[in-house]
């Protein structure tokens, strides 16, 4: 792969469609060029822009929820409904940002009348003991806080809850949003994501004093720089679901 044969694309044409194969311009094998095609339970395919990593040699299968189309998210929200269903919760708590683009509509398809969104803009009637540090592999910014609507405690306070996002990554949001949540004496039941960008989050997880199950819809590598495009490290690849 030379400079100028990247294979990153503009991704204005992603995550629009489902497909029952894979399309033709798009590779079913490694080495993949420009997107990746991620099998879903229904035996469809959602194919996903590749983006390399600032180093340049390593890129990540990325899915930005609130760029998709509506048939796309109701038809990930169809699955993730129904592996968080295994979780038997009570109530669903939707992380920010784009998690909140599914959680809404997972508490529904549950019979929930609503969710309890996170969020890390300060409104000025919150109480900073409602909050938690949190950094990402997309904003690593020092200062951000996941916090909670003092408003909401009662909807989750001593309740069986489970978390509801579009991906995890590095883990660090989930952690989070798990530490804020036991502080105020919520059962967390486990987590369920679109998907499982490669296996990292495991590690950070880890730390958590208690067993903390993900479930995904799908789970992509990361895929290493190569001279015919781009090759996945399987040693990332996640368990599904």
């Amino acid at each position: 792969m030379t400079a100028s044969e990247s294979y990153i694309e503009s991704t204005t044409g992603y995550w629009q469609d489902l497909t029952p194969e894979i399309p033709a311009r798009f590779s079913a094998t490694p080495p993949y060029r420009f997107g990746y095609p991620a099998p879903l339970p229904c035996g469809r395919f959602l194919v996903l822009p590749l983006r390399q990593l600032p180093d340049g040699d390593l890129a990540v299968a990325s899915l930005i929820a609130n760029q998709a189309s509506n048939l796309v998210v109701a038809a990930l929200a169809d699955h993730m409904a129904t592996q968080a269903r295994v979780f038997d919760a009570e109530i669903i708590v939707g992380l920010p940002t784009l998690g909140l683009a599914f959680a809404s509509l997972v508490a529904e398809r549950l019979g929930q009348a609503r969710y309890v969104p996170l969020g890390y803009s300060r409104k000025f009637w919150y109480d900073d003991a409602l909050s938690e540090p949190v950094t990402s592999i997309t904003s690593p910014e020092a200062g951000k806080k996941l916090r909670l609507d003092p408003n909401l405690l009662p909807l989750i306070e001593g309740r069986r809850v489970v978390l509801v996002d579009d991906a995890i990554s590095t883990g660090a949001t989930a952690v989070a949003a798990v530490r804020l949540l036991q502080q105020i004496g919520a059962e967390i039941a486990g987590m369920v994501v679109a998907m499982k960008q490669t296996n990292r989050w495991e590690v950070t997880t880890a730390a958590l004093s208690a067993p903390f199950p993900v479930r995904a819809v799908y789970g992509c590598p990361l895929f290493q720089r190569s001279e015919a495009g781009w090759m996945p490290l399987m040693e990332t690849q996640p368990a599904i679901p």
